[in-house]
Parts: C-alpha cells; structure tokens; sequence
C-alpha cells in the first residue's frame, strides 16, 4: 500500500478501472476450522517472502479471526474509515511482512440494511471507494479472508468479481462434504463456475489427489463448473505451533514442510496468467460490487419508506 494524500481519487480509481494490476484471491471454506485463516496467513507470508507487496482484506468478525492469530490490536477498521473516524493508515495493520485491513464491520454495513434503513450515507460511501482505491495502490496480491458462507451465498463482494476463488478443502468425510455443498450452491446459483482447490491437512500429494479428484468427478457430473488442483498443505504440528507463536509457520519455521508447500503455493499463484476477466475484475470489480449492493440497499429503504407512506 502506498500513502500518497495528494492523489487525486477520480484519476486514482479510473487507474484501477482501466488497469488493474493488482491480483486478487479470495479465500473460502465450506465451514470454519478446517484451515482458511491459516492458509491465507502463510499465503501471504509466502508471497511476501517472495519480495511482493501483500494486504489482506480480512472480513472475518468472528474470535480467533486473522489480526487475533497474528497478535495484531485494531483500534479503527474500513467502517471507521468509511465513517470518516480516521484516516485509512490508521485502519491498515503492518506486521509480519504484509498489511491487514480488517474489513468486517464495512462488508457487513455494505451488504445489509437493517430495517430498511441504509447502513451507508453517501458521503461513507465515497470514503470507502476512495479507501480500497488507496489501499490497493501498489499491491501486487490482495487475499480476501473471507467469513464463513454457511447459509448465504456471497458474503464477500470479490466472490462475484474476476477475482481467482481458493477452496481450502480439509482432507476429512465432512470437509470434504462442506466444501462440494459450498460449491455447489456458488456455482447453482450462477456466482462462480471455476474454483482453484487447496486440500489441507493430507497425508502426502496422493492422497490430496485422492480427495480433489473424488470432487472434481461429482463436480464433472452433477455441476456446471470446473475444480482445478491448486496443490495441498501436510498435517503439520509446526502450524499450531506458529498460531501459538503469533506468526506464520513461513516464518517461525522456514524449514518446516508446510513452510516449503506454502512457498510451492505461493510461486504456483504466481506463475498463473491473469485472465481477461481478472484483469478487468480483481480490486476495481470489488469495489463496483460493493457499491452496486450499496444501490440496492438504498433502492430497497426507498422501497420502504414509500410503502409506509402509502399504508
């Protein structure tokens, strides 16, 4: 991220719209605990130590969400900033090799209107635009930490976007499952059709070739949408380890063989062309999303409001 409060923001976000380079990957689960927040930690520390400008937009509200792992204290987060409380290098987190930007409380205000009310005026509107444009300013990757989906179908904005979409699977009967119901239901419901897959917690390559080709068989079948194998992460101990420790396991233990898979993943992103969707999706559709979901959530209160008047 790069701070530069002379930046004009129509011409910051026209360079985002017409050029975006940054590349963008959303991390999912079909339930929580199998992994996602520790596969996008050691991601991103991975990708960091490969010398790339890594932020994590972190939409997780739940405890035990990713500045909690890391030891990382949030004084503000895009709401505030959204609310004009603070300026955004007060919300951005620095630690551990790549920026955090807790995002939770702003993804929820975008997405929902309580009431009929909108969560968003729009000069908060404007502030959040004007933010992901900045934040994203010399990024090369943007992960996405998603909050858990059960029951809804895109909780992040990026879910609809060009951004890459990474299923961490783990290699167990109810992950799996979890994980082709997630699928399933992203991919019936016309969100996404083409999903990157991580299995987490294998035995060895095997048997993470085991569990993705199972899925990508019923997939074939039943499901207009296609898995590609993005590789696995071994069980590991050294990663609760880590957790323990407040850091990745990139960093507290480099030799570790999670560490070396992180870092084969890491490159493996790399190498990916970003497609003609992507180029013209990643940060720019994020924020296009989140203010077309603001639109509808202002078309909805006016809905309202009109529809008690006429009561």
């Amino acid at each position: 991220m790069r701070s530069d409060s002379g930046m004009d923001q129509a011409e910051g976000l026209r360079r985002l719209l017409v050029c975006n380079q940054t590349q963008v990957i959303t991390v999912v689960a079909g339930k929580a605990g199998v992994g996602r927040t520790s596969a996008t930690i050691n991601l991103a520390a991975a990708l960091a130590h490969s010398g790339k400008n890594v932020l994590v937009l972190d939409e997780n509200h739940n405890p035990n969400n990713l500045p909690d792992r890391l030891g990382l204290s949030a004084k503000y987060d895009l709401l505030d900033v959204a609310q004009g409380k603070c300026k955004l290098r007060d919300a951005v987190l620095t630690g551990r090799g790549f920026c955090v930007l807790p995002a939770a409380r702003a993804i929820q205000a975008v997405q929902r209107a309580e009431g009929g009310l909108v969560t968003l005026k729009h000069e908060e509107q404007q502030r959040l635009k004007k933010a992901l444009t900045e934040a994203s300013d010399g990024v090369d990757v943007m992960l996405v930490d998603t909050a858990a989906l059960a029951g809804k179908t895109a909780v992040s904005s990026s879910l609809v976007s060009g951004a890459a979409l990474l299923v961490v699977v783990e290699a167990t009967p109810s992950g799996i499952t979890e994980s082709y119901a997630l699928i399933k239901r992203l991919a019936t419901e016309n969100v996404r059709q083409q999903f990157e897959i991580v299995v987490n917690k294998a035995g060895n390559e095997k048997a993470a070739m085991t569990v993705f080709e199972n899925m990508a068989a019923v997939t074939r079948r039943n499901l207009p949408a296609h898995l590609e194998y993005f590789g696995y992460i071994p069980f590991d101990d050294r990663v609760n380890y880590a957790t323990q420790l407040r850091k990745s396991v990139v960093e507290a233990f480099p030799a570790a063989v999670s560490t070396k898979s992180y870092l084969r993943l890491s490159q493996k992103l790399l190498r990916v062309p970003m497609q003609q969707d992507e180029a013209e999706g990643g940060v720019s559709a994020i924020i296009q999303n989140l203010m077309r979901q603001v639109s509808q959530s202002a078309a909805s209160a006016r809905s309202c409001e009109t529809s008690g008047a006429n009561v």
